[in-house]
């Protein structure tokens, strides 16, 4: 089923957790069923910047991947609702996205990508969940929703184009935009230039990843469909934490510090009813990084233009 093509007013659709999580978790495991492939087939890069997908005009890809003298990438299509598979010397395989456990995904995509002569060999179990099942297991997740999956996807498309144009006047080293599928989030991050102190690590992640991931001073912003947190939100945070972090004056109004989460939030539904969201997600991004860099002590002569 084809959703309705969003018209320039719906850019920011409703997206309540509560309607959507059955195809949320589902989609989770398939985007690390994928990712999985990505990172066991790219060279490493700092960060794990080698691991997370990019948002596309129709959905998320991996980019392309080597495979001897030849790459091959993996696309979700949330517009017609396929997975991609192709080759960069014109080979390809299309899977409709549709109704099937994590299992049969699994079992189907690698099948696929073994079809096209690509071998890669991933572990079948995912990360950063509670209680994972293994890929091959998983008949608990089996739901898609294809008007659901392309609003997600049409709320990542507006995170994702308004952080974009936030990095334009930083100097220093930042991230990609990028969707991340273990904590199933975009993402971009900035950096002091600094290091930082060891992670004291996360739930469910190996200690060498986050200490990997977090070995510089840094503030860090995205979007996430709000697992723990009961709605969408966008979040925003600096590590180490400096001392005044959270009394810092953020803006927009419904913007708020979370003790538990030690993250700044913004709901989605502020930014989406807002009457200029852009300007709305804009100014949590320019305050929030304002309070890392400032209680920071950042060099924001050197890292801004």
């Amino acid at each position: 089923m084809r959703p309705v093509p969003t018209r320039h007013d719906d850019a920011w659709p409703e997206l309540p957790l509560e309607a959507w999580q059955d195809t949320y978790a589902t989609l989770h495991m398939w985007s690390q069923v994928v990712g999985k492939v990505r990172m066991a087939g790219t060279p490493p890069a700092n960060h794990w910047w080698h691991v997370p997908l990019y948002l596309t005009s129709r959905g998320l890809t991996t980019s392309p991947i080597p495979d001897g003298d030849r790459t091959f990438q993996i696309d979700f299509d949330f517009i017609d609702h396929r997975l991609e598979i192709t080759t960069s010397d014109g080979d390809g395989r299309s899977l409709a996205l549709r109704q099937v456990t994590v299992a049969d995904f699994h079992a189907e995509t690698m099948a696929t990508i073994g079809d096209l002569g690509i071998q890669v060999k991933i572990w079948p179990v995912p990360v950063e969940v509670p209680e994972p099942i293994p890929f091959p297991d998983d008949r608990v997740h089996a739901t898609y929703d294809p008007i659901w999956a392309h609003r997600f996807w049409c709320a990542l498309v507006q995170a994702d184009r308004v952080a974009k144009a936030f990095r334009d006047d930083f100097l220093g080293k930042a991230s990609p935009v990028h969707f991340f599928w273990g904590s199933f989030d975009l993402a971009s991050t900035r950096f002091s230039g600094r290091t930082a102190p060891p992670h004291p690590g996360a739930p469910g992640v190996p200690e060498f990843i986050t200490r990997e991931a977090y070995s510089h001073e840094c503030w860090s912003a995205g979007w996430w469909p709000g697992a723990g947190l009961g709605e969408p939100a966008f979040y925003a945070y600096a590590y180490p934490e400096p001392e005044g972090f959270p009394e810092w004056a953020v803006a927009p109004a419904a913007a708020y510090y979370h003790p538990d989460l030690h993250e700044y939030v913004l709901p989605y539904e502020a930014v989406r009813t807002d009457e200029d969201p852009d300007t709305a997600l804009l100014s949590f991004l320019r305050t929030t990084y304002e309070a890392a860099a400032e209680r920071g002590r950042w060099d924001r002569e050197t890292l801004e233009r």
